[in-house]
């Protein structure tokens, strides 16, 4: 993500897309849906158009270029290199729709993983967690680039955290990472170290286990959305190379609403974020301390939380979209 981070995969990416494109030929598609991963698939998505316009081409989890909308032409290619684009949140099927796309909205796939809110007690229950345990879950990286301009303030604040708990006579905090990568771990432990943080890996094939966390410090993604379903209050954090974000504001006038899907499910802030230079020690510490500690504060969360979760749509979700794909290829077909 990002300019500079991009450039080591530009090759590998182009190299990737001419061994879809050769498949492609050979075995030619009845119809394709495109999932997310933006700008290699609108060139699959542009070339099966070119190819063959009477096969259907779905996006399914589009571009979020309602998010950053950087220009109308950025939009209008994403239209034009499907015939159909279902939408995960309703202000994105908006958008699209008002563009002039062919666009549906069945609700949130993540809805299906979590139709029920998660009970911290009863997780605390069946990972065999005692009550009496302060624990925050902190989540640098899952990509690379992560490491190195999330990870830090994150890990000096979770100190912050761990020091202030000592001094006050509070319980002494517990820190849990799910290993996103086995390639992260050395770093991730080298940081532990530095920090001299309370902390310990967690599997990470089961996040449910986060609902035991009393709090998590999170980057930005799919994750924050996973988080509010279990219940669980966070703080998001964020950070590009500086290089990166001096390009995008000076000469693309880039600038979002919000960063963390939960803040837009609901087009306001649920959760606070803290980017680029915001985020800093400090203030993801103070963050941090009202959430942990300010019953209200935490309080006013859930009930965001619920709203978000009434926005997201029923369960079902996954079932209607295939319904729907497979519905409008017969109709096609026929």
């Amino acid at each position: 993500m990002g300019l500079i981070e991009s450039l080591p995969f530009i090759f590998p990416t182009l190299a990737v897309q001419r061994r879809a494109k050769r498949y492609l030929k050979a075995n030619p598609p009845d119809a394709t849906v495109l999932i997310d991963y933006m700008t290699p698939n609108m060139v699959i998505g542009r070339y099966l158009r070119e190819t063959d316009p009477s096969k259907p081409v779905v996006y399914y989890i589009a571009p979020q270029a309602w998010v950053w909308q950087e220009n109308e032409s950025v939009t209008q290619r994403i239209i034009d290199c499907c015939d159909r684009i279902i939408a995960v949140f309703s202000a994105e099927a908006k958008y699209y729709s008002e563009a002039g796309a062919k666009t549906d909205w069945f609700g949130h796939p993540l809805i299906d993983t979590y139709p029920q809110p998660l009970d911290r007690a009863a997780a605390r229950h069946r990972f065999d967690v005692p009550d009496d345990r302060t624990i925050v879950a902190l989540l640098p990286a899952s990509r690379r680039q992560e490491l190195n301009y999330v990870m830090q303030p994150m890990f000096a604040a979770a100190q912050q955290l761990q020091e202030r708990a000592r001094r006050d006579g509070q319980r002494e905090l517990e820190f849990w990472i799910p290993l996103s990568q086995p390639q992260f771990r050395s770093k991730i432990e080298q940081a532990i170290r530095h920090y001299r943080l309370n902390a310990t890996f967690i599997p990470n094939d089961d996040l449910t286990r986060l609902a035991a966390c009393d709090l998590a410090l999170t980057k930005s993604g799919t994750v924050n959305l996973e988080l509010a379903l279990m219940g669980v209050p966070q703080v998001v954090i964020y950070a590009l190379h500086p290089f990166t974000s001096w390009v995008l504001r000076t000469f693309l006038k880039f600038e979002i609403p919000f960063a963390s899907p939960v803040n837009l499910v609901l087009m306001r802030e649920v959760v606070p974020e803290l980017l680029q230079e915001m985020a800093t020690p400090d203030r993801i510490f103070r963050a941090a301390l009202g959430l942990l500690y300010d019953r209200e504060c935490r309080s006013r969360m859930q009930l965001e939380y619920a709203a978000m979760r009434a926005a997201m749509g029923e369960a079902g979700v996954c079932d209607r979209v295939a319904d729907s794909i497979l519905d409008s290829i017969i109709g096609l077909a026929n």
